[in-house]
């Protein structure tokens, strides 16, 4: 399962964060997750309490939140809010656009307890 090792990724860059404010536990984590990701958000939720289990955030609340894909075309240089499947110029129609946004995971909040 690809999301187990995302998951893994995830929490080690979590403890890092934590280690480095001295935090005991970690209570919430915040994530934005673009459909280019490659990221399915539903089995990253099912992996994320295997993977936590023994770690500072093994209670923590996993949020995920979901970006929208945005393209610049490169012929008119508009930028648009399209469909993954979809990656069209909402304003001229053409197909000669780069991705914006929509193909990433970004780690947004990690909310610690320091007591």
């Amino acid at each position: 399962m690809h999301e187990l090792s995302v998951c893994l990724s995830l929490l080690d860059q979590v403890r890092r964060i934590a280690a480095d404010r001295d935090a005991t536990v970690v209570t919430r984590i915040e994530l934005e997750i673009g459909p280019l990701s490659g990221v399915e958000p539903e089995l990253l939720r099912h992996a994320y309490p295997l993977a936590a289990v023994g770690t500072v955030a093994e209670h923590a609340e996993l949020v995920i939140g979901e970006t929208a894909v945005t393209v610049r075309c490169t012929q008119c240089g508009a930028e648009s809010t399209v469909r993954a499947n979809r990656l069209l110029c909402e304003q001229c129609g053409d197909f000669r656009t780069n991705v914006i946004s929509g193909e990433d995971m970004i780690l947004r909040r990690v909310e610690l307890d320091l007591h």
